[in-house]
């Protein structure tokens, strides 16, 4: 069995990770965390095979408890799974001695390969981790993050002062929609409203 600690700070994320987990016949989900202090607690208290980590949580970041965590327990391998990927924060990922980085909005059956993969001692890395090793192993410039074609149209209408229901109207998208497009903007950006949402974007060149 892959003893697994699964380390998320939304606890309907992490539910579903759960869930996902405790349908393989491989997999004993042995703890969860919602922020990064429990997660290194749990870990050092179960010594499970791999973490499935987050990135970005209250207080300790996943990158920072994947540093803790190893440092420790060099045996415990970590995944990280997150919806974050900037070149910055997968190579921080890595650097901090993560075994693989894959993206939640991988299919399960990915992100289940991956996880045994790690524990076999393995890697497992999303195309756009990969491409940041590459880039960062070739000294080409790294870039950072990048919005889809809807996110970045969403993301235009708010900077023009448009409401939830407007920028719904004008994409034919309904408002609970959009509001999931604000957030994947917003975990990407690592932002938590609007207005910083705005400026980052522009500040990164995303918007006009």
């Amino acid at each position: 069995m892959i003893r697994v600690v699964v380390a998320d700070d939304h606890p309907i994320v992490r539910a579903g990770i759960v869930a996902l987990l405790q349908d393989a016949d491989d997999v004993e989900v042995v703890g969860q965390a919602s922020d990064g202090e429990a997660a290194v607690a749990i870990t050092l208290a179960e010594r499970p095979d791999v973490v499935l980590m987050d990135l970005r949580m209250p207080g300790l970041d996943g990158d920072d408890a994947t540093a803790r965590i190893l440092a420790r327990e060099p045996n415990v391998r970590v995944l990280i799974l997150t919806t974050y990927e900037s070149d910055d924060q997968i190579l921080a990922a890595i650097e901090a001695g993560a075994a693989g980085y894959l993206l939640k909005a991988a299919p399960e059956s990915e992100i289940l390969a991956g996880l045994r993969a790690t524990a076999r001692g393995g890697t497992a890395l999303a195309p756009s981790a990969a491409a940041a090793l590459v880039r960062r192993a070739t000294g080409k410039p790294t870039t950072g993050p990048t919005l889809s074609p809807r996110e970045l149209d969403v993301l235009q209408l708010v900077a023009q002062g448009n409401s939830n229901p407007a920028i719904g109207r004008t994409l034919f998208l309904s408002e609970t929609t959009v509001k999931t497009h604000l957030g994947h903007v917003f975990e990407k950006l690592g932002v938590n409203d609007r207005t910083r949402a705005v400026t980052r974007a522009m500040e990164l060149g995303l918007l006009r």
